[in-house]
C-alpha cells in the first residue's frame, strides 16, 4: 500500500492584526503576541508582508519576531533592492517574492516571473546565498513555473485568488500547477482567498506541501472570538463593583 503524504502545513498570515493595530496608533493589538497564539493553536509558520507604504506590518514587526520565535518565518517582499538588504539583515526563514502595487488593496495577481527573468535572478541568488529559502509568488500557469524553475527559486506559491472566486476550472489549474511544480522539482505552496469553505479541495491536491492563510482567519478570529472577549470584560466589570 503507497505511503499517504503527509498533511499540508498551515502559515498563518498575521498582516490585518498590525492593519488593526495601525487604524489607531500604538502597540495593540500586538502582532507577535498574535503569532504565539497562532503557532501554539498548531500554525506551522509565520507569514507577514512588509510593504512599500509599511501599510500593516512595519519593521521591527519583523525585528520582533525574528528575535521571539524559533518558528519559520516567511516574509513576503516586492522585489526592490530595499526588500532585499532588510531580508539579509533580518535572515528570515524564507522570503516570498510578491507583485505589489501602491494602489491595490491587497495582492490582485501573481508574479510575472517569465516576464521579470532578468530583474529577479540576482534577487533570488542574493537571497539564497543568504541562507534564505525563496519562493515566487505566480499564477498556476506552466509558463511562470517553468521559470521559476529556470530561477532557481526552491518555492512556488501559487495564487489561489481565481478558484476563491469560484471561477470554473480553476482547481484543476491548481492540481496540474501543483504536478508540474513537483516534476519540475520545486515546493509548491498555495494561498489568497481561502476560507473555511473553499480550503478542503486545494488542501486535497497531494502536490501543495503549505498553506498560507490570513485574512480570513483575522476577521474569523474578531467575529467568533468576540463573544469570550465580550464576557471577560463584562467579568471584569462586575468583579470590580462587587469587590
Amino acid at each position: 500500500m503507497p505511503s499517504e503524504r503527509p498533511t499540508a502545513r498551515l502559515g498563518v498570515n498575521i498582516d490585518h492584526v498590525a492593519t488593526l493595530r495601525n487604524a489607531r496608533g500604538g502597540s495593540f493589538p500586538d502582532p507577535l503576541e498574535a503569532a504565539r497564539i497562532a503557532l501554539d493553536a498548531g500554525a506551522d509558520g509565520i507569514t507577514l508582508h512588509l510593504r512599500e507604504d509599511r501599510r500593516h506590518i512595519h519593521d521591527h514587526d519583523l525585528s520582533r519576531m525574528r528575535a521571539a520565535l524559533t518558528a519559520p518565518i516567511n516574509l513576503e517582499m516586492a522585489a526592490t533592492d530595499e526588500m532585499v538588504q532588510i531580508a539579509l539583515r533580518t535572515r528570515p526563514h524564507a522570503c516570498c517574492i510578491v507583485p505589489e502595487h501602491r494602489r491595490e488593496v491587497t495582492t490582485e495577481g501573481g508574479l510575472d516571473a517569465a516576464g521579470q527573468m532578468a530583474v529577479l535572478r540576482p534577487i533570488v541568488a542574493a537571497l539564497s546565498a543568504g541562507g534564505i529559502r525563496v519562493s515566487l509568488f505566480i499564477d498556476p500557469d506552466p509558463a511562470q513555473l517553468r521559470a521559476a524553475a529556470s530561477l532557481q527559486a526552491p518555492v512556488v506559491e501559487l495564487h489561489t485568488g481565481a478558484y476563491a472566486l469560484d471561477r470554473p476550472g480553476e482547481l484543476q489549474r491548481l492540481g496540474e500547477a501543483a504536478a508540474l511544480a513537483s516534476a519540475l522539482g520545486l515546493e509548491c505552496h498555495a494561498g489568497h482567498g481561502l476560507t473555511y469553505d473553499n480550503v478542503a479541495p486545494v488542501a486535497a491536491l497531494p502536490d501543495v506541501a503549505e498553506l498560507n492563510i490570513g485574512h480570513y482567519l483575522i476577521g474569523a478570529a474578531i467575529v467568533h472570538g468576540l463573544a469570550g472577549s465580550v464576557r471577560q470584560m463584562r467579568a471584569l466589570i462586575r468583579a470590580a463593583r462587587e469587590g
